[in-house]
This record gives structure tokens, C-alpha cells and sequence, in this order.
């Protein structure tokens, strides 16, 4: 299979079309190769319009909702950037076309070391793999001026928007009581987080982050 063509179709089909038409993101998508971050067997289907489970837990999104998130994130070359439940890796290695320092956080030391061998071989050396909770952010490295979720919440630990400088960004989508998940970011402006709506996804859920269920007589 021609993966790089497939790649160039992607980017075509599924991401300009998609209002995501800016040079450097584009450029990012068309250097990053999809199916080094799936399984094997998922390998022939890395640039369709799907979700596609790299490990228990752990998903990559559809290109369309992975390009608008990136976009809302608006990451400059400048910006060091923390990944949240960063998985195969495949957003980390994105985000260091556009970033100058990426750290992909992962509450596994085995997803840990298959991310560090992956982005070594791959020739990614803006990128860095760390074991941690994911609630708990990365606090020692911060702060950050991008932090970026790679699953679906209902809730939003404080951790992640205490560790954004200022002018920081929080790029996640939201699952609200509506039941309609929603891409934003969360922009710290001294001790404020205001939010702005980018646009509605129902991308692979961290179910850690689900709202408590209230108790009903």
C-alpha cells in the first residue's frame, strides 16, 4: 500500500475540507506517518475516516477531529506542550512539527517505553515520553503553554489548567450534560480560564473523568 498517498488523501478529504487549511498543520499531517501508530492489522485502514484503538483505553481520533483540535490549540513554535493520555503517540508527533518541545504523558511505563522506541526510530526528537497520572498533569515540567487531551471528558482536573502559563491553552473536547461533546479551549488569563467553542466531536472517552453519578432516592 502507498501509504504516502493515502496520507495526501487524507489531508484532502477529510482535513481541508474541514476548515483546518493552514500551511504548517497541513504540513505536520503530511509528514507524520499514521500507520506507524496503529496496529498492524489496522495498518490498510490508518488514513480512512475512522477511529482506530491502539491499545486498552487508548484511540486515535478521526484525522477531521485530531486537525480541528490542533488548530483550536493554536500551537506556535515556540510553545513547549504536554500531551495527556498521548497513547501510541501519534498526536506528540504531530504537535513537534508545530511546537518547539512536546512531552506525551502516560500512566504506563510500557506504553512509555513503545512511545520513546516509536519517536526514536521515527526520527521525532521534539518529543518526549513520561509516566505519570494523567489527573495529576506534569507539574514539575510546567508550565505549559499548550495542554492537550487526547480523549474525550466530562470533567476537568484543576491540575491541568493550574500547569498553563499565562496565555496558555487547554485543547480538549468535552462531553457536557447535554450529551454533545464539544472542542475548546481554555485560555488562562492570570488566575482566569475562560473557554472558547471550536466545534462538536464525540471522539474515544477517558472514562477516568466521567462526572460523579448523583445518588437518586
Amino acid at each position: 500500500m502507498n501509504f504516502e498517498a493515502a496520507r495526501e488523501i487524507m489531508v484532502d478529504s477529510q482535513i481541508r475540507p474541514n476548515d483546518v487549511s493552514e500551511p504548517e498543520i497541513v504540513h505536520a499531517f503530511l509528514r507524520t506517518p499514521r500507520e506507524a501508530f496503529v496496529p498492524a492489522t489496522r495498518k490498510p485502514v490508518a488514513y480512512s475516516e475512522l477511529e482506530i484503538e491502539t491499545s486498552e483505553g487508548r484511540a486515535l481520533w478521526t484525522p477531521r477531529d485530531t486537525a480541528k483540535l490542533v488548530k483550536l490549540a493554536d500551537i506556535k513554535p515556540t510553545d513547549i506542550v504536554l500531551v495527556i493520555g498521548a497513547g501510541a503517540g501519534y498526536e506528540t508527533a504531530l504537535i513537534s512539527h508545530l511546537s518547539e518541545t512536546v512531552i506525551a504523558l502516560e500512566e504506563t511505563a510500557e506504553a512509555v517505553d513503545a512511545m520513546s522506541e516509536r519517536f526514536a526510530a521515527l526520527g521525532f526528537d521534539r518529543a518526549v515520553a513520561v509516566e505519570g497520572k494523567l489527573a495529576d498533569g506534569l507539574q514539575e515540567q510546567g508550565p505549559f503553554d499548550v495542554i492537550f487531551v487526547c480523549g474525550m471528558v466530562e470533567t476537568i482536573p484543576d491540575a491541568w489548567t493550574a500547569q498553563l502559563a499565562e496565555g496558555g491553552r487547554l485543547a480538549l473536547v468535552q462531553l457536557d450534560t447535554d450529551g454533545v461533546g464539544r472542542g475548546r479551549a481554555c485560555t488562562r488569563a492570570g488566575d482566569t480560564v475562560s473557554a472558547r467553542y471550536g466545534f462538536d466531536a464525540f471522539p474515544p472517552k477517558f472514562a477516568q473523568f466521567d462526572r460523579k453519578k448523583a445518588f437518586v432516592f
